[in-house]
Order: C-alpha cells, then sequence, then structure tokens
C-alpha cells in the first residue's frame, strides 16, 4: 500500500510564481488600492509596457493557474490564492524603497525602478531582515502602507486634495508615478506628514489653492490628485 501524500511535500513541489506572473498580480492589486476603478486588459498592458496580446495570455494563464478572475471582455480580478500572492509582492517592493530611502539614502523619487528589480531578486529572508532592521514600518516614503507578513494592511483614512473642502489638512499619501513631480513637491515643502491648509479648489482652470504655513501654493488637478490629505486634527 502507498505511503499517504504528505501535503507540505505537494506545496514545496509547486513552481514558483515568475518574475512575470508577481508582476501581473502586483499591478492588478495595485490598481484598485485608492481607486474603484475595474481592472482592463488595456490597463494592465498600459502600466506594464506590453502589447495587449501578451497581456491577454498572460492573464489567461494566470485564471488557469487560480490567481486570477477574469470574463471575457470583463475585469480581472484577483482570488484569494493570487492576492497573497499580489501582497506578498506589494510588502517587498515597499519595504525595499523604504530601505533604499532610510539606510541608502536614495531620494524619493529614484526608488520605483530599483525596486521593482530588486524584489524578485531577494529572498523571504532577506525582506524580513530588512523589515526588523527598519523597525517593521508600516508606510513607504511616499505614505502606500506596507502589508505585514500576513497580509493585514493599516489603511490611512485619506481622501484626494482634489476631492476636499477647505480646511486644515495633513498629507498622509503621495504617489510615484511621476519622480518629476515628487521632486517638485520636495523642493516646496509637500511631503509626507505637513500641514497644509487648502483655501480653494478653482475647478473652472483646474487648480487648487494651498497654504503650507504663511506661503501659498497653487496646486494643478493633476497634482492635487496625486496627493492624498487626513484630517489635521
Amino acid at each position: 500500500m502507498p505511503a499517504p501524500l504528505d501535503p507540505s511535500s505537494a506545496r514545496e513541489a509547486t513552481p514558483p510564481l515568475t518574475a512575470v506572473a508577481q508582476d501581473y498580480l502586483k499591478v492588478v492589486w495595485s490598481a484598485t488600492e485608492w481607486a474603484d476603478v475595474p481592472v482592463t486588459t488595456k490597463m494592465l498592458a498600459a502600466r506594464l509596457g506590453v502589447g495587449a496580446s501578451t497581456v491577454s495570455e498572460q492573464v489567461r494563464r494566470l485564471a488557469d493557474a487560480g490567481l486570477l478572475t477574469h470574463e471575457p471582455y470583463g475585469a480581472v480580478g484577483l482570488t484569494d490564492e493570487g492576492r497573497t500572492h499580489a501582497l506578498a509582492m506589494v510588502r517587498r517592493h515597499r519595504l525595499v524603497e523604504t530601505f533604499l530611502v532610510e539606510v541608502l539614502g536614495y531620494g524619493w523619487d529614484e526608488v520605483h525602478d530599483e525596486a521593482e528589480v530588486l524584489e524578485h531578486a531577494v529572498s523571504d529572508v532577506f525582506v524580513e531582515r530588512v523589515a526588523g532592521l527598519l523597525g517593521h514600518p508600516v508606510r513607504d516614503p511616499h505614505g502606500d502602507p506596507i502589508p505585514g507578513p500576513d497580509g493585514s494592511l493599516q489603511v490611512p483614512d485619506a481622501t484626494e486634495m482634489w476631492a476636499v473642502a477647505p480646511g486644515a489638512w495633513r498629507i498622509a499619501r503621495i504617489s510615484d508615478a511621476d519622480p518629476d513631480l515628487l521632486r517638485w513637491l520636495e523642493e516646496v515643502g509637500l511631503v509626507l506628514d505637513a500641514e497644509v491648509t487648502v483655501v480653494e479648489r478653482r475647478e473652472a482652470v483646474g487648480t487648487v489653492a494651498v497654504r503650507l504655513g504663511d506661503r501659498p501654493v497653487d496646486l494643478g488637478e493633476v497634482a492635487a490628485r496625486a496627493i492624498w490629505l487626513t484630517s489635521a486634527g
């Protein structure tokens, strides 16, 4: 009579995810982290810089593997297993970014592309050693929450600057999508935890007037939508 199968050995025999698969899962999760929008193959193609046919094929493979859900011409989503893998990669990416800024002295505008490479090269042991060295941070240099090893998240109750009412606010998160914008915001003092007063949103001309201390700053809509605020109270 054959010996019963050891479940742990079956898990070990499962091939690890490729870097491409990890990127797809991470991008699907990240696309809806701060916006309630459907994730389409067109969106994935734009974010990953590949052709639509390539995305369709990879999405099909990940769906067949039980990591993504996708109906023809519908939105792409994560299964429970896919979400677990996605959050593990997000954790790696954001811990590496934090390490590069706090330990190696990188600017917050420089770290995204470096982390995109390093997140696939380091081991789980390295990631957890970095987390311990940094004191187990819960957010990265841009204010994005760092998932815990169990996938838990501490997400701030934040709103886009473009959408908030006039009043006193604190910067909780700034999108890292545009390095040039990050450099400019740092130059004018609009950085994490800075307290700002939103004075007026001028929809007709697409600007928001804010005060940083006694200094007025005007932001365009693109910049205002990249900054997320929490109550200063």
